[in-house]
């Protein structure tokens, strides 16, 4: 399909060669055309330009943008979209002075979202998380990566990585896998944690290999989940399968587990909502992305990732929503960009930039996703009419996406 969009009235992350990240000062800038164009070809990003300039196309669908921004789509790189059910009951418990912490030790948390996830089918599964992908596809998602880690057993941590590759075969959207079976320990390893690990080293990971289900490995690295000796183990497991890593780490306490995770060369460290001075040191020089979850902090109110600091310091920042049932149940990227402007005080451009180049970065998907270059696959977001880019965040209620492009077809 060819389409041919005109008339726009500013085209935002246009590069012609674009970087692979964007660190400190180079995220405060984002570059783009006034009164312009952009011709889709079967997918790709064939041309670009300013209307002045526009030359000849035919056999191509025309849609005329006239007052609207067109941006490239979100690239949302820490998701657990595939989940059952929901936990609802947790949220009014934690209005009732329960913390995040006492609730799983009480049996909620991810430990309950596995429980639920254990007992659903696939077929349930399937349908469920495709209502969820539909839906942030609307919102203007043009990549995302999805993880297991509500599963805890090997035929749960199978279903949940099926059921993301079926959604990547059946819908057009990019989508990255993860294994991230050291999520939590499940209740009947609570009091041996080393037998689960042997699990999970020993046949979790042959089997997802086996099956080609997963590109990444993720450990959620916090006290009274999985120590930083327990990740290193993982990840060196891991990398005999050749899983990059991605690690949630920070959340709460810090631990070590930002130095440790950089040492085996992982994509990302997400969360870093506790950061000490020794973290920004060890993520110098690295090629590790730092990403900031703010729907999560807004979710269950406790301090946001310092992306302000992280920038300052000349280090890069994406921003993700970490959907999930227990901490985050939206998957609303939009959100996501306005409350990293207000609460963590990202201009509109470095927040643009964390959600599209940055966070394709972290998927490894820098040469295909994140801006408006030649050859790039085509997902956009056509917003409504709006006076600026700054108001996407300013409007932070409000659905401000008109239309979305996805693989070069209108979502």
């Amino acid at each position: 399909m060819k389409l041919l969009l005109i008339n726009i009235k500013e085209l935002l992350q246009v590069r012609e060669t674009a970087p692979i990240k964007l660190s400190g000062m180079e995220m405060k800038e984002l570059p783009t055309l006034k009164n312009a164009w952009v011709f889709i070809n079967h997918g790709i990003i064939e041309d670009y330009g300013t209307m002045d300039k526009m030359g000849p196309h035919q056999g191509f669908k025309t849609i005329d943008c006239h007052g609207k921004i067109v941006l490239p789509a979100w690239c949302d790189s820490h998701s657990h979209l595939v989940y059952a059910g929901n936990r609802e009951q947790e949220f009014v418990d934690r209005i009732n002075g329960l913390s995040y912490q006492e609730i799983a030790e009480n049996g909620g948390g991810i430990v309950n979202s596995a429980k639920k996830l254990q007992q659903t089918s696939e077929e349930d599964l399937y349908h469920q998380s495709a209502v969820r992908l539909e839906e942030i596809m609307q919102l203007g998602t043009g990549a995302i990566e999805i993880k297991s880690g509500y599963g805890l057993t090997t035929e749960a941590e199978l279903k949940m990585l099926r059921v993301a590759k079926k959604l990547s075969e059946e819908y057009p959207i990019t989508i990255k896998t993860t294994f991230l079976g050291a999520h939590a320990i499940p209740a009947e390893y609570k009091n041996n944690k080393d037998g689960y690990l042997d699990l999970l080293c020993n046949e979790m990971l042959p089997k997802i290999a086996k099956e080609k289900l997963a590109e990444f490995i993720d450990v959620f690295c916090e006290e009274g989940y999985f120590s930083v000796a327990d990740m290193e183990r993982i990840l060196s497991e891991g990398k005999k399968y050749n899983l990059i890593p991605k690690v949630h780490v920070n959340q709460f306490n810090s631990i070590g587990g930002i130095a440790a995770a950089v040492k085996h060369n992982a994509l990302s460290v997400d969360h870093l909502e506790v950061l000490i001075d020794e973290d920004l040191e060890a993520l110098k020089n690295s090629e590790t992305m730092p990403v900031a979850l703010p729907s999560c902090s807004y979710f269950l109110s406790i301090p946001y990732t310092p992306g302000r600091k992280i920038i300052d310091a000349g280090l890069p920042l994406a921003l993700a929503t970490d959907y999930n049932p227990g901490s985050t149940p939206s998957g609303n990227m939009n959100f996501v960009v306005a409350t990293a402007c207000i609460k963590m005080r990202l201009t509109p451009e470095e927040a643009i930039n964390a959600a599209t180049i940055n966070g394709a970065y972290a998927m490894g998907l820098s040469k295909t996703h994140g801006s408006i270059t030649k050859g790039k696959t085509a997902n956009l977001i056509i917003t409504k009419p709006i006076p600026s880019y700054g108001y996407l965040p300013y409007a932070f209620g409000s659905n401000m996406i008109d239309a979305v492009i996805i693989n070069g077809t209108e979502v």
